[in-house]
């Protein structure tokens, strides 16, 4: 009786025994495995006219992949910024953000190892990820050898459109007054006789907003480099060239000339972009002086818009004009997250051309894979094949002081306004970069 009742026991044991068993295994089984393998990423952003794209792309990538992206938005740039700069003091930065302002900014983030270097990401097969994107979008990413940030040289953020700043012409206002829309001024004598036209038919001639002084700061060196070529323009900024040289007086006499010809805008000085592009896309000035995000903002304010894109009318013929232009929006992946290969897999999908294409169309934007330039608008045609045009204050290696950046910006206005005239503004800023070029030494 008792070794019948032990084996009923051993039994009932064995059978409980079993039954865990079998729970445990389908717990580990295909399933249990998959739900370990679903990682969720983060990505901070502050493109809020790209925010429902990004929800789409992010379902898309979900389903292809089982990796849930949340995109969260925080805007305007400016509330961005200081929330992703309060976040690398808490380390508590999100998987993948965006970091704005100049190179030196964004160094001090690499430099406190927030930001994974993507180098051999890039160069893995041969460069295929590299390859698909513009050099000129990488370039605003990349810290070259012995860079003035003392940055190890390599990638560290990942372009997922480009973008690049040029004048735009109203076709119609240029018919109306006689001259050919399909061949807009080209040179700045062409510029200034075309608004004579314009001011005999009290029509604007420029609109841009240069209340917002770093898109003075953009069309002065444009001219700069037009004028004196890079090597003098990078020159002045390592402190070789004095910014009383004739050249730079050429360059900040273009504004008095533009004042006294009356091309611009009544109240230019205190413009922001905002305003400046509802005037232009209200057919109220001729021409603006404005980035390839705007085909984007004037679809939404006047979708029959009639204009196009073009260089800003070069002064002279011997150095080519360039633009300022490469990423327009970019991601970093954070090096101290947990899941950086799941981050640095979305961006190479992002960046891939279907993602691209999508992006493109639903943002008006140029995108960063040189392979998706694909049924676009005219407009953003024209954008995109200034591309070799362009560079950017962020990869010329060297950095003006700031506050020579705002003596030279707030200076222009003050020609503008008829307050100062180019030599002195010249003067001006030759003293303050002298002064900061002695706290150095």
């Amino acid at each position: 009786m008792k070794g019948q009742y032990r084996k009923v026991c051993l039994f009932f044991i064995l059978s409980l025994f079993t039954v865990f068993l079998s729970i445990f295994l389908a717990s580990c089984g295909p399933q249990a495995q998959k739900k370990e393998q679903v990682k969720s990423i983060k990505i901070w952003h502050w493109m809020s006219d790209r925010e429902e794209a990004f929800l789409e792309l992010a379902r898309r990538y979900e389903k292809e992949t089982g990796v849930r992206v949340n995109f969260e938005l925080y805007a305007p740039s400016d509330a961005y910024t200081q929330k992703v700069r309060a976040a690398a003091q808490t380390n508590t930065l999100p998987d993948i953000f965006g970091i704005l302002g100049e190179k030196r900014y964004f160094a001090s983030f690499v430099k406190s190892g927030y930001v994974y270097d993507l180098t051999e990401e890039m160069d893995r097969d041969m460069g295929a990820w590299k390859n698909k994107l513009f050099v000129k979008a990488l370039a605003v990413n990349e810290f070259e050898q012995e860079n003035s940030f003392g940055v190890k040289p390599g990638i560290y953020g990942v372009p997922i459109d480009v973008t690049n700043i040029q004048m735009l012409y109203n076709k119609d206002l240029l018919r109306a007054v006689g001259a050919d829309p399909s061949n807009p001024p080209k040179t700045w004598k062409d510029l200034i006789e075309v608004n004579k036209k314009l001011k005999a038919n009290g029509v604007h001639g420029l609109v841009s907003g240069w209340g917002e002084i770093w898109m003075i700061d953009c069309m002065a060196s444009n001219y700069a480099f037009n004028i004196m070529g890079k090597d003098k323009v990078l020159a002045t900024i390592r402190g070789e060239v004095s910014y009383t040289d004739p050249d730079w007086i050429k360059v900040f006499d273009l504004f008095r000339e533009m004042r006294d010809e009356g091309l611009l805008a009544s109240g230019i000085v205190t413009m922001v972009n905002k305003t400046a592009e509802q005037l232009f896309a209200n057919n109220r000035a001729a021409f603006a002086f404005n980035g390839s995000w705007c085909v984007n903002v004037y679809k939404g304010m006047n979708p029959n818009l009639n204009y196009g894109a073009m260089l800003p009318p070069q002064v002279s013929d011997k150095y080519p004009m360039t633009i300022w232009g490469g990423a327009g929006s970019s991601f970093m992946v954070n090096k101290q997250s947990k899941d950086v290969q799941p981050a640095v897999d979305f961006l190479k999908w992002i960046t891939d051309a279907p993602q691209q294409i999508f992006l493109s169309k639903e943002a008006q934007g140029l995108p960063s894979n040189k392979y998706s330039l694909k049924d676009m608008p005219m407009v953003l045609s024209q954008f995109a094949s200034a591309m070799d045009n362009t560079t950017h204050p962020n990869v010329w290696g060297v950095s003006e002081f700031p506050a020579v950046i705002e003596a030279f910006n707030k200076g222009i206005q003050y020609i503008i306004i008829g307050e100062k005239t180019p030599e002195q503004l010249a003067a001006d800023i030759q003293a303050v970069k002298e002064r900061e070029m002695a706290k150095k030494q």
